[in-house]
């Protein structure tokens, strides 16, 4: 343990003091995976869960394989336990936790689905404690608990969730918990990686890397590949898996992992927490659901825990 937190400290000592910036790219990298469910359940209509995921990465490899063989010198040292984060990263972070996701999304309650993504910073913060030795900024007990009120607030607004545990024992609400545990889990080995190569080599190594696992997984699972016949229905797929690939998949973690380079982790995943405020601006604009009074006070409180945040100092501090 003390050998992970011992190949972080040089480079953070070496590097410029951090800007806030970094918070809000990280913010910014987060909110644009609320555009995701929109492409991804027009997608489920056409294609499996795997098979989406298969071809989202096969376009995004396209663009980052480029970078990779440019930083390929970055490759060279990498100790066991850095090959580990990457390997976590990309075959739990990326492959395996956006297959669970979408699972969630065809077969589980949509609230259920992203409150139990609120998981996240718990599992989060466990590691950061754990692997990068991370102290909690001022007051973050106080305004972690702050951002969880607002985000049980968009969820469910006043009521009492009594009457929808049923939701939550069914199988999209299992698949929404791993994917949250996978991605908690992503956040503190992204931030272990990006104090070892840049953060663009992460990036195009999260997707390259999970590449064999999706055609591996892809092709045990024997799904038939029922494409839409016809030119346009064609085009409009075409259209929904290269804007998921570029926008809510590879910008979004380009931004995310730039935001991360001067962001501790347990910080960060508090930061991600503007995913379900960008959902449900969503809904609103794409779907005519208008926002509630209790959603917008959550909307408020997250934000306000998200400012206070990111006007504290020494973010990046490792102990």
């Amino acid at each position: 343990m003390d050998n992970v937190v011992e190949s972080v400290k040089p480079v953070a000592s070496v590097r410029e003091k951090p800007s806030k910036s970094g918070f809000w790219l990280v913010v910014l990298g987060a909110a644009l995976w609320g555009v995701d469910p929109l492409f991804r359940i027009i997608l489920l209509d056409s294609l499996t869960s795997t098979q989406i995921v298969l071809l989202e990465h096969m376009i995004i490899v396209v663009f980052v394989a480029p970078v990779l063989w440019k930083n390929r010198y970055e490759l060279r040292g990498l100790r066991m336990r850095h090959v580990v984060a990457l390997l976590f990263i990309s075959w739990g972070g990326s492959a395996i936790a956006t297959i669970l996701f979408t699972m969630g999304l065809a077969n589980g309650n949509i609230n259920a689905v992203l409150l139990l993504q609120k998981l996240q910073p718990l599992f989060a913060i466990i590691l950061a404690r754990i692997l990068l030795k991370e102290r909690l900024p001022k007051n973050f007990s106080k305004l972690f608990l702050l951002a969880i009120i607002g985000t049980y607030l968009l969820t469910f607004g006043f009521a009492v969730p009594v009457g929808h545990w049923n939701d939550f024992v069914k199988v999209g609400s299992l698949f929404s918990l791993g994917a949250a545990a996978l991605w908690g889990g992503s956040t503190v080995m992204g931030r272990l990686m990006v104090g070892q190569m840049k953060y663009e080599t992460v990036t195009s190594l999260r997707f390259i890397l999970a590449l064999p696992l999706l055609l591996f997984i892809t092709w045990g699972e024997g799904g038939v590949w029922s494409l839409p016949i016809g030119s346009t229905a064609m085009v409009w797929v075409s259209l929904n898996l290269v804007g998921q690939a570029l926008l809510p998949g590879l910008l979004s973690l380009l931004v995310y992992y730039k935001g991360l380079t001067t962001t501790k982790a347990s910080v960060a995943t508090l930061a991600e927490l503007s995913f379900p405020m960008v959902g449900v601006l969503i809904n609103w604009i794409a779907f005519r659901e208008v926002i509630t009074q209790p959603q917008l006070i959550g909307f408020i409180l997250i934000w306000v825990a998200l400012f206070a945040i990111s006007r504290q100092d020494g973010e990046t501090t490792l102990v």
